[in-house]
């Protein structure tokens, strides 16, 4: 059996004892806090308790103290109280103020570990769902997660066990699966949500830079340096540094990095002194980073550093189920936008979408609803408006186009695709020339010459 912490707020220490060792087979690591004081500063030390259990009557601050910091600084964590005859009026009040439960001295250890059992069962089911709970995510100040398949339950799962802790996580998957959402999630639900999330693209940063970027420099270090700069490790204090992409750095600031985890600290450029590192490194890559590692691109040493807690951001081909509730989201959110009413999708829309083997993931569905919402005549957004590139079915892009020859060559035979299939499909909806010239942005002599090229009759489009 796993063992939870509970805080036990007692000063009697016969009392403690006695629960302690009584809790302790019931799977319950036990904290012995003999002042309200004491209980109130573990508290507030950013350690996470599973649950507290204290006296309402306590040297220093009293019981009620206790439940208010608890509150405070660990909300989701039941607090159940114990209250001597006679006392039972407080104990309804600490009720009222947010206590889980509460038990009368002399205590009976079997009621107290049924008490503990059903915060614990209340705790797994209430967990369950949290990151996907909307006004969780509203309370945490967090992006909106929408998913409900069983990848995305299995990736909140993980996000959840190991955020309250320090381990340093990899989040892996494809681009626009959304890894910094989920690197926020993991720093909003850690003991470090207070101090700063700092993200860096180690990708957009050129290789001169980044060492600057993340360290900073001392004054006179190099030329220009005209002041000391601190960089994204130092400004992180105490928080999280989220490493995007950290597959794209040069392999010496790579060593740099494995320094920081190994030993938590760092030098500006420059400088003559160490400077701790107190941060949680999260790092994200849709590289492999195994083949960078045979490729001589990738320190081994720093691999298995950040390969902690490896978690895989599944794609949306991998929970289609995802994509109604994902596009009803996005289509509201930017039917506010531009100042439309709630907007609807039809059914041949949704059977694109559904169809589609959304290689730019969640990032090209949402790109998509945003472009349709704007285009749709109505209220309704209509499979035109999604303006795709068609996929074969859910196949790669390699199975409907022919990429052979050099990029100059790849992307012409793809545009003269796209273009045919375009002024097909307007001149379809239309049978107009002159109204498909207009929607299609060209003039009707343009139209009629394209038409030409691609060898597109009247009689095709009709």
């Amino acid at each position: 059996m796993e063992m939870e912490t509970l805080l036990l707020a007692e000063d009697k220490e016969s009392l403690a004892r006695v629960i302690s060792e009584a809790l302790e087979p019931e799977g319950y690591r036990v904290e012995i806090a003999a002042t309200g004081t004491e209980a109130v500063r573990k508290l507030a030390s950013g350690r996470r308790f599973s649950f507290v259990l204290t006296d309402l009557r306590l040297p220093g601050v009293d019981g009620i103290g206790v439940l208010r910091a608890s509150r405070e600084h660990n909300p989701d964590c039941p607090v159940i109280v114990m209250t001597a005859y006679g006392t039972i009026e407080e104990a309804v009040e600490a009720m009222k103020l947010g206590a889980w439960d509460f038990v009368q001295k002399p205590v009976d250890i079997d009621y107290l570990a049924l008490i503990l059992r059903r915060a614990r069962e209340h705790q797994a089911l209430k967990s369950e769902n949290l990151l996907l709970r909307q006004e969780f995510q509203e309370k945490l100040g967090l992006p909106v997660i929408i998913g409900d398949s069983a990848p995305m339950r299995e990736l909140t799962r993980k996000i959840q066990r190991v955020a309250p802790t320090d381990s340093t996580v990899l989040l892996t998957g494809e681009s626009g699966t959304g890894k910094e959402l989920f690197a926020r999630a993991i720093h909003a639900l850690s003991p470090r949500k207070n101090r700063p999330f700092v993200a860096v693209n180690c990708a957009a940063i050129p290789d001169t830079l980044i060492e600057n970027e993340l360290f900073g420099h001392e004054k006179g270090s190099y030329t220009g340096a005209a002041s000391r700069q601190l960089g994204k490790f130092e400004l992180a204090a105490g928080g999280t540094v989220f490493l995007d992409e950290i597959g794209e750095l040069a392999l010496s600031v790579q060593s740099k990095i494995l320094r920081v985890l190994q030993e938590h600290s760092f030098e500006r450029i420059g400088g003559q002194h160490s400077i701790e590192a107190d941060v949680r490194v999260v790092c994200a890559t849709n590289r492999d980073l195994t083949l960078a590692i045979s490729e001589g691109k990738f320190r081994e040493d720093l691999f298995f550093r950040i390969h902690v807690f490896p978690v895989e951001v599944p794609s949306l081909r991998a929970r289609k189920e995802d994509i109604r509730p994902l596009a009803r989201f996005f289509a509201s959110r930017y039917a506010a936008e531009v100042g439309k009413r709630e907007m609807s999708i039809g059914e041949e829309a949704w059977s694109v979408l559904m169809q589609h083997d959304w290689p730019g993931n969640v990032r090209e569905l949402e790109n998509a609803i945003e472009r349709a919402v704007i285009l749709a005549d109505g209220q309704e957004i209509a499979a035109r408006d999604l303006q795709l590139i068609p996929t074969a079915m859910g196949g790669s892009l390699r199975q409907v186009l022919d990429l052979s020859g050099t990029l100059g060559e790849a992307v012409g035979r793809a545009s003269e695709r796209v273009e045919r299939e375009k002024i097909s499909e307007v001149l379809r909806e239309t049978r107009d020339r002159q109204l498909a010239a207009e929607r299609l942005g060209i003039t009707a002599r343009t139209l009629a010459s394209k038409m030409r090229h691609h060898g597109i009759d009247d009689d095709e489009t009709s």
